[in-house]
């Protein structure tokens, strides 16, 4: 049986890594994160930049750089972001810098995207390893979804048929990952 160690060991000497995570909201991305950084595992963890509001238990820098549209935009059009993409009427992306830095200094690096902003790290970072989080059921996504109470019925159902077509993508990434809900 694998642990997650094997997933991020290699061989001292060899290039750091770019893994990339991904899946539909509501999977459990930040649960996720949040228990691997409780781990041994030396990953550089990058904050993503995002324009939507800061929910009520958000840390700006930590949970994410929330920015303004016009920051946001200037960023786009000065190439300083790894990628972006409009999610939902909000602006996300992966600040290229922080990316950069990370791995010139050696260090295996882990960012959080959307599904649609994973091409757009491939076009960039081919060697880029691709990390699918798959929710046990189509019940439990809208159950978790149900459960964090940032969503409206309208916005919840949007999301739904949103992860459906998301789904699909799952057979074009390096690994896909169950998580249960509490494991």
């Amino acid at each position: 049986m694998s642990t997650v160690h094997d997933v991020f060991d290699r061989p001292s000497g060899t290039r750091p890594v770019l893994f990339v995570l991904s899946g539909p909201s509501g999977v459990g991305k930040d649960a996720v994160l949040s228990r691997l950084k409780q781990t041994p595992v030396p990953l550089t963890y990058i904050v993503t930049m995002t324009t939507r509001p800061r929910r009520a238990s958000e840390v700006d820098g930590k949970d994410y750089h929330f920015v303004s549209e016009t920051d946001f935009k200037t960023l786009i059009e000065s190439d300083g972001l790894l990628e972006w993409a409009e999610v939902y009427g909000n602006y996300y992306g992966v600040p290229a810098r922080d990316v950069e830095t990370s791995l010139a200094r050696g260090c295996d690096v882990m960012v959080k995207v959307d599904i649609q902003g994973v091409a757009n790290i491939l076009r960039k970072k081919p060697g880029a390893v691709t990390i699918f989080l798959v929710p046990p059921s189509k019940d439990e996504l809208f159950t978790r979804l149900k459960q964090r109470k940032t969503e409206t019925e309208a916005s919840l159902e949007i999301r739904m048929n949103t992860a459906a077509q998301e789904m699909e993508a799952m057979n074009t990434f390096d690994y896909a990952v169950v998580n249960p809900e509490g494991n």
